[in-house]
């Protein structure tokens, strides 16, 4: 049985099924095992690491522990009604911004490869060049941001880290806007998201691109990236404070157990805080040569359970409430048994967003799409809810064609 523990109750002899933590965080070749000394219990500990899921059946147990279903269901519930009643606001329609976001997202990606490789090859980096993206993306965000971050969603293993920088910058942007944080401060928190792995141009790309965990030495390499970056931005001499700041902190955590500094509490300044979850939740929700990326739901139960050590538990609320459990382009399962892709988020209820269906769970056959509005009753364009997230590749499908698909 899978259980739930405060990582103070492990004891040797227990079997650890989840370590509870994101995967570029924990000391472990493996992410599942028998303890089977003390100094791996105080690996555990020092890496601060507060909980984690245990096999009852594989080791010993703990009794009163609550099993890993009621723990994720208490946290559902938290969270349903922290983020169920956030308003959300856009100018255009998710179609109207849907080609302009495409065009940005490479515009962004084919920079960042860009900065990469100057900074492979020791050149400075050209803010002129950055600075527009910036802007771009910060005006897409305006207009509608579910085109952005939805078309975002989709990565794979040859262009994740391009495309990781170009989703932190962008979430960041959202995030920024929806705690109404001035503008030329969110732009330059959009410029230290786009910049913030500039350092990683100098990590190999055998341990980059690894289809594994890495090894001591191999995490040691990693954890460099930070000082690196900062090193690298500062050779341009126009760069701001705050990009410096959420380049060089963007892997501190609350209680001390980041790195490059081991800063606590508000040590990290408020944007380093707020580029810390959204480094966290992208790499998290995306698949990688090493896992499977998680759903946002899940993704936002681990930002919320670890904001009670990791996090600042106010911001990460907020940006739980920004993003909303079914953000655009995820791919959701409804009573009905059909399939649809979120395409936007209702202006007061996240949890009744309109959806393209697309898909016969039960008769396993594509059917002609069409919009549901899910806060609608039936006869009105509604009459249906979300029971779940679905994985594309669980019915081999893309929703990202039906994106913008409303008939």
């Amino acid at each position: 049985m899978l259980k739930k523990v405060d990582s103070s109750q492990l004891k040797v002899g227990m079997y650890i099924h989840d370590l509870s933590c994101d995967w570029m965080t924990h000391p472990f070749v493996r992410n599942r095992f028998l303890i089977s000394s003390g100094e791996e219990i105080r690996k555990i500990l020092n890496a601060g690491i507060h909980d984690v899921v245990i096999d009852s059946d594989k080791g010993l147990d703990v009794e009163d522990a609550p099993t890993l279903a009621e723990a994720q269901a208490a946290t559902e519930r938290e969270i349903v009604e922290i983020v169920a009643k956030a308003p959300v606001q856009t100018r255009v329609s998710l179609g109207e911004e849907m080609q302009r976001a495409v065009q940005i997202r490479h515009q962004a990606s084919t920079l960042v490869r860009t900065v990469m490789q100057d900074a492979r090859l020791g050149k400075a980096i050209e803010l002129d060049q950055v600075q527009p993206v910036v802007q771009n993306i910060t005006e897409s965000i305006l207009r509608n941001p579910g085109a952005l971050v939805g078309l975002l969603r989709i990565k794979t293993k040859d262009d994740y880290t391009f495309l990781h920088s170009v989703s932190v910058c962008t979430l960041l942007v959202a995030f920024c806007r929806s705690r109404n944080i001035p503008a030329d401060i969110t732009h330059q928190a959009g410029l230290g998201g786009l910049l913030h792995d500039t350092g990683k141009a100098l990590v190999p790309d055998k341990i980059l691109n690894k289809p594994g965990p890495l090894t001591d030495e191999e995490f040691a390499i990693i954890k460099k990236h930070p000082e690196d970056g900062y090193n690298i931005l500062r050779q341009s001499p126009e760069i701001g404070p705050i990009p410096l700041d959420i380049t060089l902190h963007h892997h501190e955590r609350r209680d001390g157990s980041g790195y490059p500094s081991k800063q606590a509490n508000d040590e990290i300044s408020e944007l380093a805080q707020m580029a810390a979850i959204v480094d966290v939740y992208d790499a998290i929700t995306a698949d990688r040569c090493y896992h499977k990326g998680m759903s946002a739901a899940a993704a936002l139960r681990k930002i919320y359970e670890w904001s009670k050590f990791h996090f600042n538990p106010t911001y990460a609320q907020e940006f739980m409430r920004c993003v909303g459990i079914y953000p655009v382009g995820t791919m959701v399962l409804l009573e009905s048994g059909r399939l649809g892709v979120v395409i936007e988020p209702h202006e007061t209820n996240l949890l009744a967003p309109k959806v393209n269906v697309f898909f016969h769970t039960k008769k396993n056959v594509y059917i002609k799409p069409e919009t549901v509005d899910l806060s609608r009753g039936v006869g009105f364009g509604g009459g249906d809810k979300i029971v779940g997230h679905e994985s594309p590749s669980k019915w081999n499908v893309d929703p990202m064609r039906f994106l913008t698909v409303a008939v």
